[in-house]
């Protein structure tokens, strides 16, 4: 079985973070991105980022790179080679753009998982994050105009946003085939009529 890395992308606030914190918890191998992106007040108990300023990112030698609601993201090109070497699963949190590169680049070695959500789970999980009014606006509105809830049709595999993050990890540890198969006899004790 080759090395896997696994990209998650959704919407903002779709849970994409609070799926990769429970990964990254259990072990599994998590890659930051790095971002001219200011740090934000919602993301305190793991490092999402590596956050950098404009000149240190433009001296990187990234694999892949874009912009995202006009902060520069990118994967360095050593960290995203060193963990396909070093760990069976990795996972990172893409955009569009970088999802579209590193299909291309790492083929059978690259599998993209679309975190599903709706406008009121949405709202909800902005709410929760102490977004105002004004930010949720647009945070919704520039989703919908640049076509992220329609990223799922370009993605290998698909989760919904659920209020449980424990659901959420455990959809996705089933895609990167980590979750196991009850022994017949408990499968059976589990099902059979009472």
């Amino acid at each position: 079985m080759n090395n896997k890395i696994y990209a998650l992308i959704g919407p903002h606030a779709c849970g994409k973070g609070d799926i990769i914190m429970r990964l990254a918890g259990m072990g599994i191998h998590y890659i930051a991105s790095y971002t001219t992106r200011p740090p934000v007040k919602y993301f305190t108990s793991m490092p999402i980022y590596n956050f950098v300023s404009k000149e240190e990112f433009l001296q990187r030698d990234f694999l892949v790179k874009s912009t995202y609601k006009g902060d520069y993201y990118g994967f360095l090109k050593k960290e995203i080679l060193d963990s396909l070497q070093e760990y069976p699963i990795s996972v990172i949190m893409v955009d569009t753009i970088i999802l579209k590169q590193l299909s291309k680049l790492l083929k059978d070695s690259f599998e993209s998982i679309f975190v599903m959500c709706d406008y009121v789970s949405l709202v909800e999980r902005m709410l929760k994050l102490g977004h105002t009014n004004s930010e949720i606006k647009y945070h919704l509105e520039y989703a919908e105009n640049n076509g992220e809830f329609d990223t799922w049709k370009v993605t290998n595999h698909i989760i919904k946003s659920l209020p449980s993050e424990e659901r959420m990890t455990a959809q996705a540890l089933s895609i990167m085939g980590l979750s196991q198969t009850l022994p017949p006899e408990e499968f059976k004790a589990r099902t059979k009529k009472r």
